[in-house]
């Protein structure tokens, strides 16, 4: 009780509604008519979209992009956030078919036990792909993605199971080409051939692989040169190159190193050594190993990279087949540092996304599972890629028959080499190694 005495209902005040002063009324309109232009910006002409909605109520298709990040080996931080990078332009453009694009990302730690978590992970979410993506231990994520029916879209082609697995659709040629064809460029300029590679199971397979293409050439068989793989110095490998008696050649002797991250390191320390007295060897590498930004950091036309020769999968980083990527990198990366676009495996996700954009497209449900994608790639589903690789198509007929490679679709390579501080395409180019691959 408050001790208020309460009117009869009769007595009451009734209150009027007061009438809205004019210049109220007046920026009431203006507020109405402002929020109809933005309504019609978001779902008009203009195809952007409010997060998480699909221009036809479509459901969200998740995918995931996995490389190893923070190992102090063979990183590619740049793949998961060129990814990002991609899902930022795809949404700001209204999805894949209307498809809100969600990309997850995972660092697989450069180990088959963070491998095969990343790949269970995959499956826990429930991804419809996994795309554009690296790791050494294919056995350790392929299984839980292949009992998933989960594809496997544009990985860096690093592990044989990438060109064995059903589930993988690879769209370069991976290392095997890679390794060949630097074989058949240094066969063609090289007396003696050095091979200074990772002393791990990946590692092992690569003096076959590019004495395959020194074979091609006419040349003899590489030697083979074993390293640690995340060591900080190689003089022990150094010394044993710059101590090997000259082959006798006209030709000057090489040593191609493919140590990912560590190649610049191996090369810094030869050229130490070659510095105090060793004999001149001309040095190689392939794509990712050596690319643009690292002779540009080495000091250009007047570093340690000037003449090198270099194999590549795709056109040099400077052509203007690059320029979709290269803006969607500068409009949507903003300063992450992370993205290069000189570098293999960016390109690499880049491709691989344009994949699958196709893909989804080309199923066209307001849901997309991984088992759609399986289908449309597998019935003969052919992407363009703007000439940055031939078309992509994986029907069985489609499959160039590489021994051990039975998944290859595209075994193009670039002769490259370092003049006046610029990677410059040589010859006439692109190089197909379906040949090479293939074996007697």
């Amino acid at each position: 009780m408050t001790g208020r005495r309460s009117r009869p209902p009769s007595a009451r005040r009734t209150r009027r509604p007061r009438r809205a002063a004019p210049a109220r009324r007046a920026l009431r309109v203006r507020r109405a008519a402002a929020l109809g232009a933005l309504t019609a910006a978001l779902t008009g002409g203009c195809g952007l979209l409010p997060a998480g909605t699909g221009s036809d109520g479509r459901a969200p298709v998740t995918v995931m992009t996995w490389a190893p990040e923070r190992t102090g080996a063979t990183d590619k931080p740049g793949m998961p956030a060129m990814a990002q990078a991609v899902a930022r332009w795809v949404n700001a453009s209204g999805g894949i078919d209307g498809h809100e694009l969600k990309v997850l990302t995972c660092d697989d730690g450069n180990d088959s036990v963070g491998a095969a978590a990343c790949a269970r992970r995959a499956v826990r979410e429930d991804v419809i792909a996994v795309v554009g993506s690296y790791s050494q231990h294919g056995r350790s994520f392929l299984s839980p993605l292949e009992a998933a029916d989960i594809p496997y879209i544009g990985g860096y082609g690093v592990t044989g199971e990438e060109f064995t697995s059903p589930l993988s659709y690879p769209v370069n040629g991976g290392q095997a080409a890679l390794l060949a064809g630097n074989g058949r460029q240094l066969g063609e300029e090289c007396g003696r051939v050095f091979l200074v590679r990772p002393d791990t199971v990946a590692g092992d397979a690569l003096p076959k692989l590019l004495d395959a293409g020194l074979a091609e050439a006419g040349a003899a068989r590489s030697v083979d040169v074993p390293a640690p793989e995340s060591a900080r110095e190689y003089m022990a490998q150094a010394e044993r190159v710059l101590a090997a008696a000259p082959s006798g050649s006209a030709r000057p002797d090489c040593v191609t190193a493919v140590l990912g991250d560590r190649t610049d390191t191996f090369f810094d320390t030869f050229r130490r050594a070659r510095d105090d007295g060793g004999r001149e060897v001309r040095i190689a590498s392939v794509l990712g190993g050596v690319d643009q930004s690292l002779v540009d950091r080495t000091g250009g036309a007047r570093g340690p990279y000037e003449g090198a020769y270099v194999t590549g999968w795709y056109p040099v980083a400077s052509d203007d087949r690059w320029a979709p990527m290269r803006r969607v990198i500068r409009e949507h990366a903003f300063d992450d540092n992370r993205v290069d676009p000189a570098d293999a495996g960016v390109q690499t996700t880049w491709i691989a996304y344009e994949v699958l954009r196709r893909a989804v497209a080309e199923v066209d449900a307001d849901r997309v599972t991984a088992r759609d994608v399986h289908r449309v790639l597998d019935d003969g589903l052919s992407v363009e890629t703007g000439g940055l690789t031939p078309r992509l198509r994986w029907r069985f007929e489609d499959l160039l028959a590489a021994r051990d490679h039975p998944r290859l679709v595209n075994a193009d390579v670039t002769f490259q080499t370092v003049r006046s501080g610029r990677l410059t395409a040589t010859g006439t180019g692109p190089h197909d190694l379906t040949r090479t691959l293939s074996g007697p």
